[in-house]
Parts: C-alpha cells; sequence; structure tokens
C-alpha cells in the first residue's frame, strides 16, 4: 500500500481459464485464444473487457533479464458465444500447454510489475 493512502487495496487484475483455440469443425486457428474470465457470465458482462490487456505469465528454466518468470501479452477482442467467453489475441500464439490453465487479465498495465503474485 502506498504510504499516506487510506482504505482498502485494489486489485488491478482478474482470473481467467484458457479454453483452447477459436475452431471450426476441422480446423483451429491459433493465432486467437478463447478465454473464459472469472465471474463473467454473458456477452453484456464481456463488453467491459474489451480491449483490455490480459498476461500470460509461466516460468522457465533459464533466466532472462534476472527472473525466471516470463510474460506473453494480450489483448481482449470480442465476445465469443453467449457464455461470458471472449476471443483474445495475444503477441505471439499460446503455447498448448497453457490450455486449461490460468492467465491474469489487466485492467491498465504498463508492466509487469503490476501483479503481485510474481
Amino acid at each position: 500500500m502506498v504510504k499516506g493512502r487510506q482504505g482498502e487495496r485494489i486489485r488491478l487484475y482478474v482470473r481467467g481459464i484458457i479454453l483452447g483455440y477459436k475452431r471450426s469443425k476441422s480446423n483451429q486457428y491459433p493465432n486467437t485464444s478463447l478465454i473464459q474470465i472469472e465471474g463473467v457470465n454473458t456477452p453484456e458482462e464481456v463488453d467491459w473487457y474489451l480491449g483490455k490487456r490480459m498476461a500470460y505469465i509461466y516460468k522457465a528454466k533459464t533466466k532472462k533479464k534476472g527472473t525466471n518468470y516470463r510474460c506473453i501479452w494480450g489483448k481482449v477482442t470480442r465476445p465469443h458465444g453467449n457464455s461470458g467467453v471472449v476471443r483474445a489475441k495475444f503477441r505471439t500464439n499460446l503455447p498448448p500447454k497453457s490450455m486449461g490453465c490460468c492467465h491474469y487479465l489487466a485492467y491498465k498495465p504498463s508492466d509487469v510489475s503490476y501483479f503481485s503474485f510474481v
């Protein structure tokens, strides 16, 4: 908490689960990922998240820039269906290992230091 501030700490992210890639019956499109945001259940609730940045944070074996954690940034592009799932595009396609895994959706990110869990 910042010195001199009163009140509760504000969480600047929300959790979500990576469901998979956008796909059709026989093709999948790995440049677009489907993500279920925690607490979002209708297309109307998705509207607030459109355009927000999200981060997929994972741990690697080797250190780069003094840390083992790496981050792939992406953006919520549009809703997918009627159950609150969103489509998101990331700078690089998400690895298949990320399916079923948590990601973090940042409200106003400028760098990874917003995330206190790293």
